[in-house]
């Protein structure tokens, strides 16, 4: 268990994984302390409420643009995940400035506050946004992406080490269309941006599970990539809907009719494992131990569309279940 009786930090923790991610290591990993840091003190207080009786819980206000404030957090620190950012593609379009700062400064801070007190072990999540992007937010957690990987280059004389987890859509995070087409239902129309798109689909827990499990496997400079199902947005409006109009609307700006986890030229440096792909840098100063695994095929591209394994209407109406409506 590479979490036992560990100082934990996570920062963007009032988030939907930040939450998630309290309760199962709580439950499951027995940590030392966990440190929660987010901006949000009214979501802080009601996570204050949930876990009053853990007195392993400790909550810091604070914001990953303020590297001081970091440096201070990260103190006595063994594993940092790093899951704040600002991640409506909408509102990363409007405005560019603010994305940048937490997603790309932000990303830069958390490397120099964990190289500064030698934190072990900092994981950051990205998206599938990051691969071969189109909007903002994608372009922001390709750099953040970019940054912890060569973080490891500035760790050398350094007992840190950094590396990343890129997965995809998370199932009724917000924003997300399950929330949305719930809501809409009751209409007896959904709005459906293009009848061909399909998105990686992964559970919070799943994605709690798959970046637990890369800490005790990564030495840094790794971007795991978890191999998860496909589903259709045609097959979310049956599940959720099956009797509503569907009002075709376009693709949005910045939006993709297909995501990609694991592109062609990346595949030539990966190797495949049991549950996911394992992409290392090119060149590695500081040094790497590579996982066993094989290297996948020449041209080899993992996207939503090329997918082997497809979530059907059942299933994506049984995931959906526990889902809330947007409001």
């Amino acid at each position: 268990m590479i979490l036992k009786d560990k100082t934990v930090l996570i920062t963007g923790a009032t988030g939907s994984f930040g939450t998630k991610f309290l309760e199962l290591l709580l439950e499951k990993h027995e940590p030392r302390t966990v440190r929660l840091f987010s901006r949000d003190e009214l979501k802080q207080s009601e996570m204050q409420r949930r876990f009053a009786d853990d007195d392993r819980v400790r909550f810091l206000l604070g914001d990953v643009r303020d590297l001081p404030r970091l440096v201070r957090a990260t103190r006595g620190v063994d594993v940092i995940v790093h899951a704040a950012a600002l991640k409506q593609v909408p509102a990363c379009e409007y405005n560019p400035f603010e994305a940048i700062q937490t997603n790309v400064v932000g990303a830069e801070n958390v490397v120099t506050a964990a190289i500064e007190n030698d934190v072990p072990l900092t994981m950051a999540l990205s998206t599938d946004k990051a691969v071969n992007p189109v909007n903002l937010y994608g372009a922001s957690k390709l750099c953040a992406e970019k940054i912890f990987t060569q973080g490891n280059a500035y760790a050398t004389d350094s007992s840190a080490r950094f590396a990343n987890v890129r997965y995809g859509n998370v199932v009724g995070s917000r924003g997300s269309v399950i929330p949305l087409f719930k809501a809409q239902a009751p209409t007896g129309v959904l709005t459906i941006t293009d009848e061909r798109m399909t998105r990686f689909w992964i559970t919070l827990e799943a994605a709690v599970d798959f970046v637990t499990g890369c800490l005790g496997n990564m030495h840094g400079g790794e971007t795991f990539v978890p191999k998860i199902p496909s589903m259709r947005v045609m097959d979310m409006a049956e599940a959720l809907a099956p009797d509503a109009e569907h009002r075709i609307m376009g693709i949005r700006p910045g939006e993709k009719l297909h995501e990609v986890l694991l592109t062609e030229d990346e595949s030539r440096h990966s190797v495949e494992t049991d549950n996911g792909f394992v992409i290392y840098p090119e060149y590695a100063s500081w040094g790497l131990e590579p996982i066993a695994g094989d290297t996948p095929p020449d041209g080899f591209r993992y996207s939503s569309d090329n997918n082997s394994e497809w979530l059907d209407v059942d299933a994506l109406r049984a995931m959906a279940a526990d889902v809330k409506v947007a409001v």
